[in-house]
């Protein structure tokens, strides 16, 4: 398993924080590896399906990410899905002080015969890491605004 963790801090409430992530859409202005997402079903909350589309290592892959927990403005969970990987994604929101700190992490499962390539990958995982890292840091910055 490939695991990615990051730390952002924004002063910005935490339902403000939240509210933005929550809504997966947003991964397009965030996420440098996201072409596009969109929301399938549901209302945001517990269930809610969201296509994704990404560009990784050269190639586009499509995800189905569904929502597992939703606990406002604590955290929140989407687990995807596709033929060669499980994605798990978590963030925790911790707020006081007109701040929040946003912890991120995301956990890759490969399946079948790409989990062969994991210790190939790494490297460009780390690098969607920081890239990530990046986006969250900008885009937030802008709720802080």
């Amino acid at each position: 398993m490939i695991v990615i963790e990051r730390d952002v801090t924004v002063a910005a409430p935490a339902e403000r924080v939240f509210d933005y992530l929550a809504d997966f859409e947003t991964t397009e202005e965030w996420d440098p590896g996201t072409v596009r997402t969109r929301r399938v079903s549901g209302a945001g909350g517990v269930g809610t399906t969201y296509q994704n589309i990404s560009q990784f290592s050269g190639r586009e892959t499509q995800l189905t990410y569904v929502v597992e927990e939703f606990d406002r403005p604590g955290r929140i969970v989407l687990r995807g899905e596709n033929k060669t990987v499980v994605a798990r994604d978590t963030m925790t929101f911790d707020g006081g002080a007109g701040s929040t700190r946003v912890t991120y992490r995301a956990e890759f499962q490969l399946k079948g015969l790409a989990r062969f390539a994991e210790p190939f990958l790494r490297k460009a995982f780390d690098r969607l890491g920081e890239e990530a890292e990046e986006g969250l840091r900008n885009a937030l910055g802008k709720l802080a605004a």
